[in-house]
């Protein structure tokens, strides 16, 4: 019986349109909706996917990075969140490990062509 109740009250949340995230009045703005689509398009659905597949979506990824980074803010220096702090919270999964490895390399590289870009145009 109690769990009817549980049940109903979820479904009650769900169904006004804010999913758990207020930004002002009426519904929220929809941040990732656009690059979603594209992912779930290269990931094998279809090209206009669901609305409702799209924003369920974008709700999972706003509460894992907001979960995220209140987990880095909590480590090392209190109240910033560093890329150190992100790197020791997903050492444990090595896809997301990778990826993050993955990711820092190519940004340091893509840093270096920079400067070596800048300094053979401006001669520094």
């Amino acid at each position: 019986m109690a769990d009817e109740e549980d049940e109903t009250g979820f479904d009650e949340e769900l169904d006004d349109g804010t999913s758990g995230v207020d930004v002002g009045h009426g519904k929220r703005k929809r941040l990732f909706s656009k690059e979603l689509r594209c992912m779930m398009y290269g990931f094998g659905d279809d090209q206009n996917p669901y609305t409702e597949s799209v924003d369920i979506l974008e709700d999972l990824v706003i509460e894992f990075i907001t979960e995220m980074t209140h987990k880095a803010m909590s480590i090392g220096r209190q109240g910033r969140v560093q890329v150190e702090d992100i790197v020791f919270l997903i050492r444990k999964d090595p896809r997301k490990f990778a990826r993050v490895k993955d990711l820092l390399t190519m940004n340091e590289e893509l840093k270096r062509a920079r400067k070596a870009f800048d300094e053979a145009n401006y001669g520094s």
